[in-house]
């Protein structure tokens, strides 16, 4: 019996397009309660988003919210739906995956309007501390 060996790179490919399907079949889930629903968008929207919190150019600290806050994230919305409407998400966002890639653009505004007020508001916070 010969049982072919994955590479690391290949399981986390595979582990990262399992996390994307999950990702997208949370965006589609209907019937949920509206806390599960807004949890799921908000980490929809970040996942799909080109922009992230912290920049992926930050060495170490710049992966650390892709690596930690989209799966705790999805984890969390996934518990919070019931098991047979995730299971037909699951299959529509698998199908829907395989022909095209969906983005969502108002998740990118919503990003880049957080990083602007953190922005202005350290902004305002350093003229402060300069201005005494």
């Amino acid at each position: 019996m010969v049982v072919a060996k994955i590479s690391i790179t290949e399981r986390l490919k595979i582990k990262a397009q399992s996390l994307k399907t999950k990702t997208y079949a949370m965006y589609l889930a209907p019937g949920v309660p509206w806390y599960a629903k807004l949890l799921a968008a908000c980490v929809v929207g970040y996942a799909f988003s080109p922009i992230d919190l912290i920049p992926d150019f930050i060495p170490v600290i710049g992966h650390l919210d892709d690596l930690i806050i989209v799966p705790l994230g999805i984890y969390l919305a996934i518990g919070m739906i019931p098991k047979p409407i995730w299971e037909e998400c699951l299959e529509q966002a698998a199908k829907a995956l395989s022909q095209d890639r969906p983005r969502n653009w108002v998740a990118a505004v919503v990003v880049v309007a957080v990083w602007v007020v953190i922005l202005v508001i350290i902004s305002v916070l350093i003229n402060k501390a300069i201005s005494k």
